[in-house]
């Protein structure tokens, strides 16, 4: 079945961004990549991507800067945004979560290392694909 939801990877790591990006083509999802916060937000405004899977520790703006700026605007803050974090195990909620003084409105979040199949099932849940 033909995919055309388009899922932008956010990640200052190269290697995850081509292993999540593999594992999402291979479901056909359409990919766009950026490696800091900087980047993706110049592809948002250009290919407005249905999902986005964002690192929260990058260079130049953060995860959390970037994902408060969307969820704050009103012609991006539906897209999902799946949050990439090192220190998921000191989340305890996934809609308003306060961590090292900040809050992030993220629809959700998976901790690194990431379990790519968990990730895959939770995207899929997201664009409503099986």
């Amino acid at each position: 079945m033909a995919n055309n939801k388009l899922i932008l990877v956010v990640d200052d790591d190269p290697d995850l961004v081509e292993a999540i990006s593999m594992k999402l083509e291979s479901k056909n999802y359409r990919v766009s990549k950026a490696y800091d916060g900087i980047e993706a937000w110049d592809k948002i405004q250009e290919e407005r991507p249905d999902l986005i899977i964002l690192d929260v520790m990058m260079p130049r703006k953060d995860g959390y800067e970037l994902c408060d700026e969307l969820k704050n605007n009103p012609k991006y803050e539906d897209i999902t945004i799946v949050l990439l974090t090192a220190v998921g195990s000191a989340v305890t909620s996934t809609r308003y979560t306060h961590q090292g003084g900040m809050s992030t409105l993220a629809d959700d979040y998976i901790a690194k290392p990431i379990d790519l199949d968990k990730l895959m099932s939770m995207i899929d849940d997201f664009t409503g694909q099986s």
